[in-house]
């Protein structure tokens, strides 16, 4: 009987949503509507499934049958983003073949339940940042399995990793070949408590922010002095400000080119360009990172490193799984494919 007792994913594919949406509909949290809460709820009563068994048997008997997801942002942030929205749908189609209940933590300083407190057999940290070693140290701590999806790799820790250093070079050379020779870096968070400001050595020393210093440091292999300016977070209206700082000046200090360490604060630089009266790729070239669909973008395809970040959260889900089981997974490395579009040209073209 047990053998076929139906499971979250089955469930998922009946009300047609994805498992990390029906996992979020069982928990009552996230960004689910009424509408699509109910049809899920219609399809568990359809497929007689009471909801999420923490006992199911993938997972040792006593476990509480939860996995964290630990983000460095707001939720309300998080869920805005596509990139993590793929990760969570690629980890919840492994997960919900076990019954693993998904559990959101924003752990950005705030009270109530965190990395320290939160029920789970195991967790993962997404989109690594300022907090990862922090949030490592904790984990580990407590004896919870953790997998890192991007970041340094760490003894015990299972690393999901990109090929971030090598695909920021490869825009950067784009930028190179096309001519240009004043680009500026619109950089993801580089603190803990993000701040918009100017990019400085001071800045980039004290930072652990793996991702973002790690796609720096795959320009800097091309132009070795580039700077700009550090978003307070990945989306149009941190890239906007950004950009504006970065583009209101005269036509000889202002950068010919732009690399936006992801597409959201690309889609807002291009935003501040248009605002400044300036063309793209005419005036300025802007390149991005993630290759995610970002609404409202037309007429503009953006020239950006698309990652496979359905792929990454499936790998997540994978290790955890085995780890539950007692086995030692093995780390895994992705890597990114450039896709041109039409936001890039030769300076003043």
């Amino acid at each position: 009987m047990d053998a076929q007792r139906p499971t979250l994913a089955d469930v998922a594919r009946r009300a047609g949503v994805s498992a990390s949406t029906a996992s979020l509909a069982f928990s009552g949290t996230g960004p689910v509507s009424d509408a699509t809460r109910e049809r899920v709820r219609a399809a568990a009563d359809e497929l007689n499934y009471a909801g999420p068994d923490p006992r199911a048997r993938s997972l040792r008997r006593g476990r509480s049958g939860i996995v964290g997801v630990v983000v460095e942002e707001r939720i309300r942030q998080a869920f805005r983003d596509p990139v993590k929205i793929s990760i969570l749908d690629g980890l919840s189609e492994e997960l919900g073949e076990i019954d693993a209940a998904l559990l959101v933590l924003a752990d950005s300083g705030g009270t109530g339940v965190s990395v320290e407190s939160a029920p789970m057999d195991a967790a993962v940290l997404v989109g690594c940042g300022p907090q990862l070693d922090a949030s490592i140290a904790t984990l580990r701590q407590r004896g919870i399995p953790v997998v890192a999806i991007e970041g340094t790799p760490t003894e015990g820790v299972l690393t999901i990793s990109l090929d971030n250093r090598q695909a920021s070079c490869t825009l950067a050379e784009h930028l190179r070949d096309l001519g240009h020779e004043r680009v500026a870096v619109i950089a993801l968070p580089l603190e803990s408590i993000p701040e918009r400001g100017p990019l400085t050595p001071e800045r980039e020393a004290a930072s652990t922010a793996d991702t973002a210093l790690e796609r720096l440091a795959g320009i800097r292999q091309v132009y070795p002095q580039a700077s700009g300016v550090v978003a307070a977070g990945s989306d149009p209206d941190e890239g906007a400000a950004a950009a504006r700082a970065l583009l209101d000046a005269p036509g000889t200090q202002r950068p010919t080119a732009i690399v936006a360490q992801s597409d959201l604060l690309a889609v807002g630089a291009i935003r501040a360009a248009e605002e400044l009266g300036l063309s793209v790729p005419g005036d300025v070239s802007i390149v991005g990172f993630d290759g995610v669909q970002v609404p409202g973008l037309w007429p503009y395809e953006l020239t950006t490193m698309v990652q496979p970040s359905v792929e990454k959260g499936r790998a997540a889900g994978r290790g955890i799984r085995l780890m539950l089981q007692g086995g030692e997974p093995e780390a895994v490395a992705f890597t990114s494919e450039f896709r041109l579009g039409n936001t890039t040209a030769a300076p003043g073209s």
